[in-house]
């Protein structure tokens, strides 16, 4: 594996910090489809798409991994380190900024 594959991978692992199994109960709850932007003729959140995707990998094989996963990886890391940075004040645990981190995979509470 790449040296750039490498630090994708640790970046999207430090990101990631919810389970599949966390994630795909959390992706169900009425909060997680309350938040975020959508495309165009599309009903599904690009936040809830990109969760259910973090889930694909993150069941999937270190040596499975494709060209289209390590993009998504990116994209994540890119996502959390961008939106984290913008952390409200106060009590975030039933906040947008917190639902919608978690449907990328990134609970700020753990």
């Amino acid at each position: 594996m790449s040296e750039e594959r490498e630090q994708i991978l640790k970046e999207f692992k430090e990101a990631v910090n919810m389970s599949p199994g966390q994630l795909e109960q959390w992706l169900e709850t009425p909060d997680s489809k309350e938040v975020g932007m959508t495309h165009e003729g599309e009903s599904e959140a690009v936040g809830h798409q990109s969760g259910r995707r973090i889930i694909e990998i993150l069941r999937k094989r270190k040596g499975d991994y494709d060209e289209g996963d390590y993009s998504h990886m990116r994209k994540v890391v890119g996502y959390v380190h961008r939106h984290a940075a913008q952390r409200p004040r106060g009590d975030v645990t039933n906040t947008r900024w917190r639902h919608s981190l978690m449907n990328w995979g990134h609970d700020p509470l753990k």
